[in-house]
């Protein structure tokens, strides 16, 4: 159903009093920020199990002092925290989701500084989790919490859900998910958790790439072997690995396992042409990661690429002698892990017989091989007309000075997908981060301007969906 026009001024021009309280609490809100940076809350390290919970209660006596009903519900993992403000009949309902937790910091030798002490340069803050997701969930808390703080009444009732394990998977999330769905029960699933679209060129998000996991392991004799003895006569699970692994993929970038493409969703010819009004420059893409060029399967464009189209990444290798100096060593074992990105209509489920029976009809004589599945996750797409799009595309551009662009993202949050089928909600993907925040790489970063601007625009949003 279409919605009626609204001014941007109409439809998310805040109280006074709501204005007055988030420009004077910028200081406030950058020292939180790095006070929960500091809580080094690794959930795939079982290390860090009490400083991951130790970020949760960090959040959950932030949300409490501001007055919000919370609660804290256990799981054979980390906690699911619930907070929500008071209901407004008539108004809908958003549901804001993130997480607390972080990814590992590893490598720490390529920390400028170390990754739990967070440090501000070039107005930049440095530190794990200042983009995933620490620092783009906390602009959602602090416009909420301000607000009630400046005695001003919420447009709408706004819920909180933040939970421990997103980045392992989001598993119990999941399972709780049906017996929490009343509970959750909204209109509309906001989410910062992505990127803008490049500097000075903030988007709205309308779909996510889903992924599937798996770590490889490849054995051949039943113990290291002295290379010159052995070589040649033995196969060698290192080099089958590699033969493995390269069969997975062609020379022109396309993934060569057998049925992989046969549920794959074409592009649209309508996202096509907008996304080439995008203006995207390859030089500059590649420059800003830091690549000689770019490579990717033939026949589409950096933004289809990695927005559209499937991918298949190594994400780490393991074998043999890895310490200093030689060692002419033919090793029994080896193991990789890996990782695939998928699109609309893709089920990992599906995807992992392809690839085991990709690794029966590849795998080298004398080697055995055991596949592992870890997580995996289906694309989700989300209605880029939808009045919430419209209302976050108001309060976009009353706080970044400029409208938003409607883009895709190639990374994956697990949950959203189950979201959308569980609580019948509409999605609204606002990344306040930039494609160079470095998250899951050694010195991870946010913007403190865009910190700022993403705080406001949350403030405004919650006016602007209210209005619609």
């Amino acid at each position: 159903m279409s919605q009626p026009e609204q001014s941007s001024s109409s439809a998310s021009q805040l109280p006074a009093e709501v204005q007055s309280r988030l420009d004077d609490g910028k200081q406030r809100h950058e020292a939180e920020l790095i006070e929960w940076l500091k809580i080094p809350s690794i959930s795939s390290d079982s290390t860090r199990r009490d400083d991951v919970h130790q970020a949760a209660t960090w959040l959950l006596e932030k949300m409490n002092a501001a007055g919000l009903q919370t609660e804290s519900i256990s799981t054979n993992g980390f906690p699911l925290l619930v907070a929500s403000t008071p209901p407004v009949p008539g108004a809908p309902v958003a549901l804001v989701y993130g997480h607390y937790d972080v990814q590992p910091p590893e490598p720490l030798d390529l920390w400028t500084s170390p990754p739990f002490e967070p440090v501000v340069r070039d107005g930049k803050v440095f530190a794990r989790g200042a983009t995933d997701d620490k620092g783009q969930v906390l602009t959602h808390i602090h416009s909420v919490c301000d607000w009630l703080a400046s005695g001003q009444p919420l447009p709408l009732q706004i819920k909180f859900l933040i939970e421990g394990e997103e980045e392992v998977g989001s598993q119990n999330l999941d399972d709780w998910l049906p017996e929490l769905a009343e509970k959750l029960a909204c209109d509309v699933v906001v989410v910062s958790d992505s990127s803008q679209y490049a500097p000075g060129r903030p988007a709205v998000t309308c779909g996510l790439r889903g992924i599937a996991t798996y770590e490889l392991f490849v054995d051949g004799p039943s113990h290291d072997l002295h290379s010159g003895s052995f070589g040649g006569a033995v196969a060698n699970p290192a080099m089958a690995l590699c033969q493995l692994l390269a069969s997975m993929k062609d020379a022109n970038g396309k993934i060569a396992i057998e049925g992989l493409y046969d549920d794959v969703a074409p592009i649209t010819d309508i996202e096509r042409e907008a996304w080439k009004k995008l203006g995207a420059d390859d030089a500059e893409f590649a420059s800003s990661v830091g690549a000689s060029e770019l490579h990717g399967e033939a026949g589409y464009t950096t933004d289809e690429r990695r927005w559209a189209r499937p991918s298949l990444d190594i994400n780490g290798l393991t074998s043999g002698h890895q310490g200093e100096g030689v060692k002419t060593v033919l090793p029994a074992k080896a193991s990789a892990k890996f990782s695939f990105r998928l699109v609309p209509n893709q089920d990992p489920k599906r995807l992992t017989g392809l690839i085991e029976s990709h690794l029966e009809r590849h795998c080298p004589p004398g080697i055995r091989w055991t596949l592992k599945p870890d997580h995996g996750a289906g694309a989700m797409l989300a209605d880029a007309n939808s009045r919430y799009a419209k209302a976050a595309s108001v309060a976009i551009e009353k706080a970044f000075g400029t409208p938003p662009v409607m883009i895709r993202e190639g990374g994956s949050i697990p949950i959203l997908a189950r979201f959308q089928e569980v609580l019948d909600c509409d999605c609204l993907l606002l990344g306040w981060g930039q494609n160079d925040d470095a998250a899951h790489s050694p010195n991870e970063k946010f913007s403190l301007e865009d910190f700022h601007r993403g705080i406001q625009a949350s403030a405004s949003l919650w006016q602007a969906i209210a209005s619609a």
